[in-house]
């Protein structure tokens, strides 16, 4: 079998910066992030042969978007931003992220993580930036996906969803969940992020087989709502796992060039208005 090649103009769809010596995270915060400069996002970026980053908004950082929009200002061409925003956020701040390169806002409701903006708070925001064709970025433990779905389904804007769902228990293919899942992805508003299986997988690197086979199922059954992510600087793991491994795991998730060149390419050229 032809290895699969990375595309050009391919995105990484998820990665976050952090700059301790500009902006150090709050004490409080229950997770102690690297230091991870944009300089050292675009020396992997080049290493993995990607040309576009989509910039995730740590949580850590709550309400302060400076990290991220600064970052967003080094290369406004071939980067896009994720914000997480208070409720009261003006329209016309709104309009001015958007203007700068931003294209979502993020929900970080994993039990357990600090819920900065929260589950009532989502199809609010949904409306308020529906009209931007902003997406709501969320991260979830899937097996929760049963209980929100039909809420999800309505939402007036796009929906992205992290991590293959993040089930924080691998789940099989006939999960209640992953079929939600699928569901809301057959309705033609979502999209996945078939990335960092590392975070619950129980088999491990480095083929991550539990995570894997419902990755493999979307890109096989989804390639046109399926995004692809490293994930850096993966602030949680003691044990950084290999970007060029998980960026080939992709090339076995899928079945075709073609279903790459839209995973990488295509779908975030379109997705966040490259």
């Amino acid at each position: 079998m032809t290895e699969k090649r990375i595309p050009d103009l391919a995105c990484d769809c998820h990665i976050h910066v952090y700059d301790m010596n500009l902006h150090p995270i709050p004490q409080a915060n229950p997770v102690s992030p690297p230091h991870a400069t944009w300089d050292d996002y675009l020396a992997l970026r080049s290493e993995l042969g990607l040309s576009r980053a989509v910039i995730v908004q740590a949580t850590g950082y709550a309400f302060d978007n400076r990290c991220t929009l600064e970052a967003l200002a080094r290369d406004p061409a071939n980067t896009r931003a994720i914000l997480t925003l208070p409720v009261d956020v003006s329209d016309a701040d709104l309009a001015h992220y958007d203007a700068l390169g931003a294209r979502g806002l993020r929900f970080m409701l994993v039990p357990g993580a600090p819920q900065v903006m929260r589950w009532e708070d989502l199809p609010v925001m949904a409306e308020r930036i529906a009209p931007l064709g902003w997406n709501i970025n969320l991260q979830l433990d899937g097996r929760d996906l049963t209980q929100y779905a039909p809420m999800l389904a309505g939402l007036p804007c796009r929906l992205v969803i992290d991590h293959v769902g993040k089930f924080l228990e691998p789940v099989p293919t006939d999960h209640p969940g992953f079929l939600a899942l699928r569901r809301l992805l057959d309705g033609g508003n979502t999209w996945v992020k078939l990335s960092a299986p590392y975070e619950t997988s129980r088999t491990g690197k480095p083929a991550f087989e539990d995570v894997g086979r419902l990755a493999g199922t979307l890109a096989h059954a989804y390639p046109q709502r399926c995004l692809w992510a490293s994930n850096w600087p993966h602030p949680t793991q003691q044990d950084r796992p290999d970007e060029r491994n998980l960026l080939a795991l992709l090339g076995q998730w899928t079945r075709a060039q073609e279903d790459m060149d839209l995973i990488l390419r295509d779908n975030p050229a379109e997705l966040y208005r490259f």
